[in-house]
């Protein structure tokens, strides 16, 4: 493979998990949004799997919040299998702060406390999705993860982001493209 071209970033765009990654219980239908793809690697947050072992209740009670205020609670997400102590938030850019960095289309990424504590009181981004972990790729890896057919590149759309169901981004997302799994056999081999 050649060196890296910024001119094919994937930052911005969705990842779709092929049936070829079936048997990883982290990728399997899995939509991860790149945030981040230079040639020192790539950066993404799976965007469809809500976590259901802590809340973002949870993750609030970690911070040193003095209100009585009624929180306000939203889905929290599996971001990747990496760090998954470490939270991170895409939202809509009505939302930039310090550290607060533009990934683009009007989505920006931000991994402070205050805009966790922003979000708990209402104060935060009108579109955003929380997540815990990350998912990362070393340079040419994500490459030849895509070139073995393991992941179809997406499109990034603040509709499939922040508005479509999540038991739906998978298969809304290859609609995009005209995909239709069923169609294609789960093997392949030679004849």
């Amino acid at each position: 493979m050649a060196d890296f071209d910024d001119k094919y970033s994937l930052s911005g765009k969705f990842l779709v998990a092929a049936p070829s990654l079936d048997d990883d219980e982290i990728f399997t239908r899995s939509v991860v949004y790149i945030c981040s793809h230079t040639k020192r690697g790539a950066m993404g947050l799976i965007i469809n799997k809500p976590m259901v072992q802590f809340t973002f209740s949870d993750l609030t009670m970690q911070l040193p919040l003095k209100s009585y205020e009624r929180l306000n609670e939203i889905n929290l997400y599996t971001g990747g299998p990496l760090e998954q102590i470490r939270g991170t938030v895409l939202h809509s850019t009505d939302y930039m702060k310090d550290g607060t960095i533009e990934v683009g289309d009007g989505i920006a990424l931000s991994s402070t406390t205050e805009i966790i504590t922003d979000i708990a009181f209402n104060h935060g981004p009108d579109d955003k999705l929380v997540a815990l972990g990350y998912s990362f790729w070393e340079p040419k890896q994500l490459e030849a993860e895509i070139y073995n057919n393991d992941w179809i590149v997406v499109g990034g759309t603040k509709e499939l982001l922040f508005r479509t169901k999540d038991e739906e981004k998978w298969q809304r997302a290859l609609d995009e493209l005209g995909i239709n799994f069923d169609r294609f056999a789960t093997q392949t081999g030679h004849a």
